[in-house]
């Protein structure tokens, strides 16, 4: 029978000292420790490796492999390995420095800020990570406009006419009384 198998466990700890090894593990917070350590003491209490996996929710393969690192290594071979990703390309310390840059020489281009980072630091972002980490550090894009580049040069003049004439001042005597102004806009 293929699942009845039995796996010699290295009892590394008795079961009090695994016990407060998994109370220990919760109070740093430390749940992937916490469930690996519950698939060992599902071991010493005489299941197979399937039904202790099963029973912490892994597949057959993890199980065998958290079996063979605690056999190996204890507690110390069940703690999780992973890096949490890969390091970032400026330190804390550079990326400081970047935005102090990107604040003193406002306005900056998209095109201009990946430039800075190039030739300064020596590395490149994606565009669409850049302005993630940006937004990230509290800077946003957005393009500094006093004025609308489409509008006429007198535009203050235009509006104050257009609006003198909605609302009748200025009106001519010799204009007809019973014409009524034509006003645009929303007024509340």
């Amino acid at each position: 029978m293929y699942g009845s198998r039995r796996f010699e466990v290295v009892e590394h700890l008795l079961n009090a000292e695994l016990d407060q090894a998994i109370d220990d593990a919760q109070k740093a917070d430390e749940t992937h420790l916490v469930r690996r350590l519950c698939f060992v003491k599902n071991l010493y209490e005489g299941k197979t490796q399937q039904q202790a996996g099963a029973a912490v929710g892994v597949s057959q393969p993890t199980s065998s492999r958290w079996a063979r690192a605690w056999n190996q290594n204890g507690i110390e071979g069940l703690r999780p390995r992973f890096g949490g990703g890969r390091p970032p390309k400026l330190t804390p310390a550079q990326w400081d420095e970047f935005c102090a840059v990107l604040e003193e020489g406002q306005p900056w281009t998209p095109r201009e800020i990946h430039t800075l980072i190039e030739h300064h630091y020596g590395v490149t972002y994606h565009p669409t990570h850049l302005a993630r980490k940006l937004r990230a550090s509290g800077m946003h894009y957005a393009k500094p406009r006093p004025m609308d580049p489409r509008s006429p040069d007198d535009a203050e003049a235009i509006l104050a006419e257009r609006l003198s004439e909605a609302f009748g001042e200025d009106t001519d005597e010799d204009e007809k009384e019973d014409e009524d102004p034509v006003v645009l806009g929303f007024f509340r």
